[in-house]
């Protein structure tokens, strides 16, 4: 057997969470407009550490933060303006920096504030409301809800799981990748709390995880509500059977039939990508979900072609941000503010946008996070209002309920 295999089989029999066949993500969803620009939203599960991918290494106290993981020319990052510098391993994407098709919101954040569960955090950027249990509905399905000529488009639903951010009224289809995959959703939360409570438990499962070449989010929040009989089900499930598909590469399977959709008549693709809790090991494990993160993007330009691509905005965005200070376990913990991505041919690039709030002591959230000094949802209603002709009252009250969108940052051509 495979050294690194058997490592694998035996750090996960250690850490008592059984590996079982489930998928690898959340399922892609489609929906069909009468307008021409092409929008999909990417949501990064689990925390995108925004001052790893996006390093302001020009500011006085990044340095000293970042001890560790500090980036920025001269320490592997990639020069994108003089202040700040792009991860590593997002190098395949320069080339859309340099022409123009890949930007930067920084210092944003959703109104979720101090509690920092995964669970609730997502849930509330998927709502795109003021606070938790406003509705039930997401913003990109009501999006839908005030454009007139909206229709499903075929497709397949292969998995389990669906997208928040596009649940509700307006009609949309779903389909997911072939791909096989780990950890059932409730043993994911019972791995979740276990890692909070243990380094060294995080370090190992993260290990094993990425051996396996899984992509899944951990969440570390909310694991009250299993129960004794679904922790106990959690045992006894089978592995995955040989033969099965490479989960490495569920993502770009996501994207290409994303691309494939958009070429045609789908208007909207939405989907996330996991992997992005860091808390500690974050240098491995950041350095996987950012290639992910390219590859899906460099997909997508391949598949939809230059003219679609043309009218293509894309926005990837997270939950939370993580911690200023990284910890003793080289990694970070949950934060507040983050940074949204956009790429696209759609998009006036090249520029990393937002306010920059300054990383002194005295500047962070809390003394611990990035302070925020905009919304992500604003940034959002943007681009909508842009690629769809939405209109700004529709976007501040129906759309996002109670936003004050602000000036126009002009994020499209």
């Amino acid at each position: 057997m495979d050294p690194s295999r058997r490592s694998f089989l035996t750090r996960s029999a250690a850490l008592g969470c059984c590996l079982a066949a489930s998928p690898l993500m959340t399922p892609v969803s489609f929906a069909s407009a009468p307008w021409e620009g092409r929008l999909v939203v990417i949501i990064l599960r689990g925390g995108m550490d925004a001052l790893d991918v996006v390093q302001p290494y020009g500011d006085p106290a990044y340095a000293a933060l970042r001890q560790k993981l500090r980036g920025g020319p001269g320490h592997g990052g990639l020069d994108l303006d003089g202040f700040y510098a792009l991860h590593p391993a997002l190098a395949p994407l320069m080339p859309l920096w340099r022409a123009e098709e890949l930007g930067f919101v920084h210092a944003v954040s959703t109104p979720y504030r101090d509690k920092r569960s995964h669970f609730d955090g997502q849930d509330l950027l998927e709502a795109g409301t003021p606070g938790l249990g406003d509705r039930r509905d997401g913003w990109l399905n009501r999006l839908l809800q005030v454009q007139p000529g909206v229709e499903a488009r075929t497709a397949f639903a292969i998995g389990q799981g669906e997208l928040k951010l596009l649940q509700g009224a307006a009609p949309v289809a779903d389909w997911s990748p072939d791909a096989s995959l780990l950890i059932s959703a409730q043993a994911e939360r019972l791995a979740g709390l276990l890692m909070e409570d243990d380094p060294l438990f995080h370090a190992a499962l993260s290990e094993a995880l990425d051996l396996s070449g899984a992509t899944v989010a951990l969440p570390s929040d909310d694991l009250e509500t299993l129960d004794a009989p679904q922790m106990e089900g959690m045992a006894g499930m089978p592995a995955a059977a040989p033969g099965q598909a490479d989960v490495r590469k569920a993502h770009v399977k996501v994207a290409a039939y994303a691309a494939e959709q958009l070429r045609a008549d789908t208007r909207i693709a939405a989907f996330s990508i996991n992997g992005w809790d860091t808390h500690n090991r974050q240098a491995a494990t950041l350095n996987s979900a950012l290639g992910r993160l390219s590859d899906t993007l460099l997909e997508l330009k391949a598949g939809v072609g230059a003219q679609v691509w043309a009218k293509t905005a894309v926005i990837a965005m997270t939950e939370f941000g993580r911690t200023a200070r990284e910890n003793g376990t080289g990694g970070t913990d949950h934060g507040t503010g983050g940074a949204m991505v956009m790429a696209g041919g759609a998009i006036r690039g090249g520029k990393v946008y937002g306010r920059w709030p300054g990383l002194a002591e005295a500047d962070l959230y809390d003394r611990r996070d990035l302070m925020p000094t905009g919304d992500v949802r604003a940034a959002a209603a943007w681009m909508l209002r842009g690629l769809t002709g939405v209109n700004q009252p529709e976007l501040e009250r129906v759309i996002f309920p109670g936003l004050e969108m602000g000036a126009n940052p002009g994020f499209l051509r």
